[in-house]
């Protein structure tokens, strides 16, 4: 079971996509990239979808896991398109019979675990799991173990956007490691994709006049 096709990272489809995810300074952080960029364009959005749907239609999934929040926007049309079920991934106290990953660490600080529902996720079952972009990593970690707790399988974590700098930063930036965290779980063996990364990511939104960074701090 191979991937039906190779799209590399930030190749000419990914650069033309990364006109559509502009930066803003938001929750405090310099480069804010907005997905709502290529929402407002359907092509676009139809393009990423046309380029996941792609690239996991032979590999042999059971399902299509997203992360909440915007996991929920781009994971259900990936999931219909290659007809498998879509299986929500939501913070604590959000849905019925549900199991938590342990607490884990963000950009933005720690966090409570994910949870899912008990009954979706069966043993042996091979599960695609979706977000919008991967950056120390801690999200993906809790939806990791999350599945592995239910018996099955990620084959991968695919996002959108993948910042580099944060999968293996020397010492001295002080930056999170991807790759480390990935190694303390023993989670290391699942792979992350990513179709866009921050060297092709240039576009600077325009600020409009009186703009303020009211982002919540999650």
């Amino acid at each position: 079971q191979t991937m039906t096709k190779i799209y590399d990272q930030d190749g000419p489809e990914a650069q033309q996509i990364a006109k559509y995810l502009p930066y803003f300074p938001f929750k405090g952080i310099p480069r804010f990239y907005d997905i709502g960029g290529f929402l407002a364009a359907p092509e676009v959005f139809q393009q990423i979808v046309d380029i996941f749907v792609a690239r996991y239609a032979d590999i042999g999934i059971d399902s299509v896991a997203g992360l909440d929040a915007r996991g929920f926007i781009l994971g259900p049309p990936i999931a219909l398109a290659l007809k498998k079920p879509f299986i929500m991934m939501r913070k604590e106290g959000k849905m019925p019979n549900t199991i938590a990953s342990p607490e884990y660490k963000t950009e933005y600080g720690s966090r409570s675990g994910m949870t899912v529902q008990k009954d979706r996720i069966k043993e042996g079952d091979r599960v695609l799991v979706i977000d919008d972009l991967v950056a120390t990593g801690g999200t993906l970690s809790s939806a990791i173990q999350l599945v592995q707790a239910c018996g099955g399988k990620v084959v991968e974590c695919a996002c959108v956007v993948e910042l580099k700098m944060f999968i293996d930063p020397p010492a001295d930036t002080g930056l999170p490691s991807r790759t480390k965290l990935f190694k303390d779980l023993d989670i290391n063996d699942v792979p992350v994709w990513g179709l866009v990364s921050e060297d092709v990511l240039t576009n600077e939104a325009e600020l409009p006049t009186g703009y303020v960074d009211d982002g919540e701090e999650h």
